[in-house]
């Protein structure tokens, strides 16, 4: 099922749309464009500013041109990698499709490009009160729904998203890490934190972050299974997974027995590179519709 059927099914039962737009989950604003008319045409990509500990920060918010003024529409943050611009991330991924609210932040630059917090190249600004600030921008200008707010990365934006689901798990209902870069050392993942959904892709072999660990920008990358596990442990699943064959050269993991909200998918491209699956060259799966779904899948309670 696709996001966009959320927005559909909020607008037939109005009433409750209202009374939703007044309500959000602890740690979330109240999103006050619900009670004002959109401030951003729909069927649009519009890039915006907010300013963060005295710096402007930039990024581009995408409205669907099915948004209903009224209706608490979905919200998907969308990181890209290190060095690639938000426009491209834009095209790979058709996020716009979806119906929802797409946001695209832009990391800080530093004299060795643009890297999200997290990373050894990252600038040292602090892209989590970023993060917290857009969103709060996007509320007063749309009706967003803050129980489906997600995040999807590829690459250094995946391990920006790994270190979301740990530093806003309340506010993030839902997270997708593509090809990511995690960095043990300034970007583990947090064992005492609360479960949290999480759907992975990642090529066996990718040769920019290597799915058996290795070294990127001198510090050590983390192996792609030693990281499902400790998400798994966070999440309290089953220790093995369920594998499955979904797809020529692709198989899917599947974690159970996770506690409370927690919930671990991870799809292993065998041969596959350093890829958005199903982007220019959709030889094996479409990672795209797959978020989608999870993402449905997966509100905040």
């Amino acid at each position: 099922m696709r996001l966009r059927s959320l927005a559909v099914l909020a607008a037939i039962i109005a009433v409750a749309v209202l009374a939703g737009c007044s309500a959000s989950p602890a740690g979330a604003p109240t999103p006050s464009g619900c009670d004002a008319t959109p401030s951003l045409e729909p069927g649009t990509s519009t890039p915006l500013s907010v300013t963060v500990d005295d710096a402007p920060r930039s990024y581009t918010v995408h409205v669907p041109a099915t948004l209903a003024a009224t209706s608490p529409t979905p919200l998907i943050l969308a990181f890209a990698g290190y060095r690639m611009p938000a426009g491209q991330l834009e095209q790979l991924t058709a996020l716009d499709d979806s119906g929802a609210v797409v946001v695209y932040p832009q990391p800080a630059s530093t004299a060795a490009g643009t890297g999200w917090q997290g990373a050894p190249y990252s600038s040292g600004a602090d892209d989590i009160a970023f993060t917290s600030a857009l969103l709060d921008d996007v509320a007063s200008r749309l009706c967003i729904d803050a129980k489906r707010v997600f995040a999807a990365g590829i690459s250094n934006g995946g391990g920006f998203v790994s270190l979301l689901s740990c530093a806003m798990p309340e506010r993030i209902a839902a997270f997708a890490v593509v090809s990511g870069a995690i960095y043990p050392a300034t970007n583990a993942p947090c064992p005492s934190g609360p479960p949290v959904p999480v759907i992975e892709f990642h090529g066996t072999a990718d040769d920019v972050i290597p799915y058996d660990g290795g070294t990127r920008h001198e510090a050590t990358v983390a192996p792609v299974p030693l990281w499902l596990s400790q998400v798994a442990t966070r999440n309290g699943c089953a220790s093995d997974p369920r594998s499955d064959t979904v797809a020529p050269g692709v198989t899917r993991q599947t974690w159970t027995g996770c506690r409370d909200r927690g919930a671990l998918i991870h799809y292993r491209l065998n041969g596959g590179g350093h890829v958005w699956p199903g982007g220019p060259d959709p030889s094996q799966l479409a990672a795209t519709p797959l978020i989608e779904t999870f993402f449905t899948a997966h509100p905040l309670p």
